[in-house]
């Protein structure tokens, strides 16, 4: 399969839908963590892997279906470190990643990690052509319908609606916002995450905890935020 036929399945990225015949999902109002989320990430990362061996061997229709299950939490993820700008610089991890998909190897869950490091390199790079430094923004609503690692902070998390996530997620130090990102947005594992932040797996779960925990105290709290809005790492 050539680069070409690669680039026009994801060209689709820089415009916020999926390839041609292919659902894209994400962008509803429901809430954060519903019940069952480990339970998806483990069936797709199946399908994950099985759709990625094919698409190696040149199956269009295949890296099609690997796009579909891997964008959502690709592009929320980076709208956590880039903001507005997540959908252009997906566009450019997806020409990336079909450039060099021949050399990946790894199942599903490998395939979520892979890529969710190339795309923090572009989101980088991004940021340095800028001149700025790492920021995460504020999430837009369609990452929060994704499956969540499920931990005893997280449950907590299971009744709580799109908005309020939101609010509490900008209210997390950058460090604890994007271990949290990547394992609910994205569904990575401790190690997995870890290796995507190059950092020791325990300094990921620790962060990843102290910001479920984190949320989970403000859950139990009244009034949960002061003022408006905030972007993701400014804290109170």
């Amino acid at each position: 399969m050539t680069l070409k036929t690669y680039a026009q399945v994801t060209s689709h990225a820089a415009r916020g839908r999926g390839p041609v015949g292919v659902t894209v999902c994400g962008g509803g109002r429901g809430q954060l963590g519903q019940g069952g989320g480990t339970r998806r990430v483990r069936s797709s990362d199946g399908d994950l892997g099985a759709a990625v061996a094919r698409a190696q061997q040149g199956d269009e229709a295949a890296f099609a279906v690997a796009y579909r299950i891997v964008q959502p939490g690709l592009l929320g993820y980076l709208r956590g470190l880039v903001g507005a700008e997540a959908e252009d610089v997906a566009s450019d991890a997806w020409l990336e990643i079909a450039r060099d998909l021949g050399r990946f190897r790894g199942d599903g869950a490998g395939f979520r990690g892979w890529t969710a490091t190339i795309a923090r390199h572009r989101a980088l790079d991004h940021l340095r052509r800028l001149k700025v430094r790492p920021r995460a923004s504020v999430v837009e609503q369609d990452l929060l319908d994704l499956p969540a690692a499920h931990t005893t902070e997280d449950q907590a998390l299971e009744s709580l609606g799109t908005d309020r996530a939101l609010e509490l997620l900008a209210g997390l130090p950058r460090d604890q916002a994007e271990a949290v990102l990547l394992r609910v947005v994205v569904g990575l594992d401790g190690p997995a995450a870890a290796r995507v932040l190059g950092k020791r797996p325990g300094a990921v779960r620790t962060a990843a905890h102290r910001g479920l925990k984190r949320l989970a105290r403000h859950l139990g709290a009244d009034g949960v935020t002061d003022g408006g809005p905030r972007t993701l790492g400014e804290s109170e």
